[in-house]
């Protein structure tokens, strides 16, 4: 059984104390290969790594951050079908998504912010006779860089990109759940002939290794994407040692569907299809996903039908299949989280109205986490069902007959990550998108993306932005400087 190592100072390591724990193939339920549960003293060979290679790394030039950049872009792109296939046992989802989308992304998340290092640029005021006025953007040093499990390589990159364009040197920490392609993507950094100690990759537990990446005091910002709870602990540590940080957070995202949308018959079919893929789409398990759909009430019999018809042709399978559409939850664990809301929901008055049942396959995936794409209607804003994070395979639709009711729906949970509206009337798109409280929201459209543009969420869903230049300004620090003539 593999045991995956540490990457620190530009080689892979084994943990110092030797601790492991499983790391299990969702598909089988079966343990497949082991996992550093690094600790402190990991942390702290990584810290003096990076210490070493801090300086050399932030005065190097910009145009050669960028083509050791571009190597490691490249080395992702040769690697794209070892990574998918990695990516699909990891965590469950079907081998033709992490190829289109989890290979494709993290390298270009890399060559995206390669060529960004060389156009990054900061402002000048001039001041006439009397002076200027003129700001740096320096690198702030030692970054944390904390991922989650449902794009394991894809936000990993998307993260450590822009820390090390602008010059930080980075400590990340991949999910425990997942760590596959992060272990992968050690041995291209090598490949790629990233300098020792400018990346350094530790494995593990939250509570062994996230904690202490952290507090420590050496770590200067982090970066973090995953759950609100796990966000709001992280912030209440490091606000008090006024450390920067970024967090982006859960969703409970909105679909508003006007009848307008589906004028035409291909209107409507293409409507049906892209709902359906923002709703189910990883199985769920995408913070962008949308959870709770209005629909016109027009429009409600009809869509309601065609959307379950849809999602009752998804194929459910293993992952490796390539006609396989709909994978295995991540773990046992969050499995029994989401199955535990289609419960809920029925005690809640709720109707199942697709899916909604565990998927028993046979063969090598008998004992994998399959679960039902599943659609409930009759259940109110206020319940949990329509008010927690759910990150599952499970959406609610609910009809609306006006802008400002379904305006309420849609505002109406803690959270604010992304919404989407469809209709064709474009005075009505963008009168909801300025009054809907969220960080993203997309017009007849759904996870289109711009690699410039400012990503996260508000309220419960996160602070600060990533993306574009938001980025590359998180990872530095500004510092202006006056001379007077």
């Amino acid at each position: 059984m593999e045991k995956i190592q540490n990457y620190i100072n530009g080689e892979l390591v084994a943990p110092i104390d030797g601790q492991y724990i499983d790391n299990y193939e969702p598909a089988t339920g079966k343990v497949y290969s082991r996992i550093p549960e690094s600790n402190h003293q990991d942390l702290q060979q990584a810290v003096n790594a990076c210490k070493q290679a801090q300086k050399e790394w932030a005065n190097l030039a910009s145009e050669q951050r960028s083509i050791l950049l571009m190597k490691l872009a490249d080395a992702i792109e040769n690697a794209s079908e070892e990574l998918a296939k990695a990516e699909a046992i990891d965590n469950g989802k079907p081998i033709a998504l992490a190829r289109a989308v989890d290979s494709y992304r993290s390298a270009a998340n890399i060559r995206f912010f390669a060529n960004a290092a060389t156009q990054f640029s900061s402002e000048a005021h001039d001041m006439g006779a009397v002076g200027v006025n003129y700001t740096l953007r320096q690198p702030i040093g030692i970054v944390g860089c904390i991922s989650p499990w449902n794009l394991p390589l894809y936000l990993f990159t998307w993260k450590i990109a822009p820390a090390l364009a602008s010059g930080n040197v980075v400590i990340a920490k991949p999910s425990e759940i997942t760590p596959m392609t992060a272990y992968i993507f050690s041995r291209l950094c090598i490949e790629a002939g990233i300098p020792k100690g400018v990346i350094n990759i530790l494995h593990g537990s939250g509570q062994s290794i996230g904690s202490p990446l952290v507090e420590h005091p050496d770590v200067k910002a982090i970066s973090f994407t995953g759950g609100s709870a796990t966000g709001r602990a992280i912030a209440s540590k490091i606000a008090p040692m006024l450390k920067k940080y970024s967090l982006e957070l859960g969703g409970k995202n909105p679909a508003l569907i006007f009848e307008d949308s589906c004028n035409t018959e291909q209107d409507f079919d293409k409507t049906v299809s892209e709902v359906a893929r923002l709703a189910f789409s990883n199985q769920g398990q995408i913070c962008l996903c949308g959870s709770r759909l209005y629909i016109e009430r027009k429009l409600y019999p009809r869509f309601k039908v065609a959307l379950v018809k849809s999602i009752n042709a998804l194929k459910i399978g293993d992952p490796l299949n390539e006609e396989t559409q709909h994978g295995a939850l991540v773990s046992q664990a969050h499995f029994n989280k989401v199955y535990s809301y289609i419960e809920l929901a029925e005690q809640e008055g709720g109707t199942i109205i697709a899916g909604g049942n565990k998927v028993k396959l046979s063969g090598r995936c008998e004992q994998g986490y399959f679960l039902q794409p599943t659609i409930i209607e009759g259940l109110t804003i206020d319940c949990r069902v329509n008010q927690e994070e759910i990150f599952g395979p499970v959406c609610t639709i609910q009809p609306f007959d006006s802008d400002e009711e379904v305006l309420g729906y849609a505002n109406g949970t803690e959270y604010g990550l992304a919404a989407s509206v469809w209709s064709s009337n474009v005075s009505r798109c963008h009168q909801m998108s300025s009054q809907l409280e969220f960080g993203i929201v997309w017009i007849n459209s759904w996870l289109l993306r711009d690699l410039r543009t400012p990503f996260g969420g508000v309220k419960s869903s996160g602070v600060g932005r990533e993306g574009g230049l938001e980025a590359m300004r998180f990872f530095t620090e500004a510092k202006n400087v006056c001379i007077k003539y």
